[in-house]
């Protein structure tokens, strides 16, 4: 089952980048294991549930181009990188503790 990234529409993407609204999430893999099929699918849904249709999520394996992990600074797959809003935020992992996610997203506040 291969990763396919959420795409919008551009103008849709660049009305609400330009609206501070848009949340640019990088997920770092190596090729299609299952560690990476389930970072995927996680992320899918922590953003369906959360942040609605503003985001947009860019898969980025490493496999095919391992150079990136030198370049991005990934030093562990998978690798959720939050470009925007910003701060970048990094977290590390198959994100199956949502809970974890959410804070690590300032999605949800530390309790």
């Amino acid at each position: 089952m291969p990763i396919k990234p959420k795409t919008h529409d551009k103008e849709m993407k660049k009305h609400k980048a330009a609206a501070g609204e848009a949340w640019i999430l990088r997920l770092y893999v190596a090729g299609q294991t299952s560690n990476s099929l389930t970072a995927f699918e996680n992320l899918k849904k922590i953003c369906e549930e959360h942040l609605g249709c503003q985001y947009t999520i860019e898969v980025i394996d490493l496999q095919k181009n391992p150079q990136l992990a030198k370049d991005h600074q990934i030093i562990a797959v998978p690798t959720l990188i939050r470009k925007l809003p910003t701060p970048v935020k990094k977290i590390i992992g198959n994100l199956s503790n949502t809970e974890k996610v959410l804070v690590g997203l300032d999605l949800r506040k530390v309790t």
